[in-house]
């Protein structure tokens, strides 16, 4: 009877820690299932960042949160673990000072879109095509240049331009969106307004604008990629969004489209979102890891 009750306590002892193993298997992959994105305000970038939410839970089974932010405090929170990525890192220019300071907390896995373009923007009726023409025109454009997020790099850059061809202007921060309905109040009226540009962005198929040319010797913004920047552990704790988030690449008419869909629609931009990542299946499922994809429902 003894022996008896020695091999059942054994038996009982193996299913409780084959149970328990189980359990913190289970949990360990749950914990691997779960994705803190985080992005800046800008059209693009809440574009594919609302994408890539609804692609990884809908068809990875993953639970996502995503957070805008500025981007000084992005880059502290995925070098500091707190997020898992960055999805808008404009280099080599725009975020060079925060890259060069995070660079060894932080990882690179590759770019989402390829051939971006900054700098001062004008609508095409404004009858200059340099930046050093703004001196002579300052009146014209009552002193101002309309700007975004004030911890922006496209900002920072600008205050260098300001100095550099010693313009009597001030930068005036405000966000994306609002930088693009002072565009369309003036464009509406055909007044002379400056701004803070970038491409990609829907601005340019909603209405006709310019970059102002750079002085040969003083040329600031050059053509870059947007990458997005990983924890520095990303790879080893959760590899299979890594390698998503890296697979994650857009052409100029394919993010148009998307940035389009968003601006011009009253739905939600996770629902916009869900209806492109339809319409672009075949793309989509590119971008899933092998073995990753789940099935209907995401179970």
């Amino acid at each position: 009877m003894r022996r008896l009750t020695k091999k059942l306590t054994v038996i009982l002892l193996t299913g409780i820690l084959l149970s328990t193993s189980g359990l913190m298997s289970c949990t360990d992959q749950s914990s691997q299932k779960s994705a803190d994105l985080v992005y800046v305000n800008w059209a693009e970038g809440i574009a594919y960042t609302n994408l890539a939410k609804v692609i990884l839970e809908e068809k990875m089974g993953y639970e996502v949160t995503i957070t805008a932010a500025d981007p000084g405090p992005a880059y502290t929170a995925v070098a500091q673990g707190d997020q898992d990525a960055f999805m808008e890192t404009w280099l080599p220019v725009l975020h060079s000072e925060y890259y060069e300071e995070y660079q060894d907390q932080i990882v690179d896995l590759g770019y989402v879109y390829e051939g971006t373009k900054s700098g001062l923007v004008v609508p095409t009726y404004v009858t200059i095509d340099s930046i050093s023409q703004l001196k002579e025109y300052a009146d014209r454009f009552d002193g101002e240049i309309t700007g975004i997020d004030p911890g922006a790099g496209v900002m920072q850059t600008t205050e260098d331009v300001i100095d550099m061809y010693d313009l009597d202007f001030t930068l005036i921060s405000s966000s994306g969106p609002a930088m693009t309905s002072a565009l369309q109040g003036a464009v509406s009226d055909e007044e002379w307004i400056v701004v803070t540009g970038w491409q990609p962005h829907w601005m340019w198929a909603e209405w006709d604008l310019k970059f102002l040319k750079q002085d040969s010797d003083k040329v600031v913004w050059e053509e870059g990629n947007i990458h997005i920047m990983g924890r520095s552990d990303i790879r080893e704790v959760k590899p299979e969004l890594a390698e998503f988030l890296s697979n994650m690449h857009f052409t100029t008419e394919q993010i148009g489209d998307l940035m389009l869909q968003v601006r011009n629609s009253d739905a939600s931009e996770e629902e916009i979102a869900r209806e492109w990542m339809e319409e672009n299946e075949s793309l989509v499922n590119s971008w899933i890891p092998e073995g990753a994809a789940q099935t209907s429902g995401g179970q």
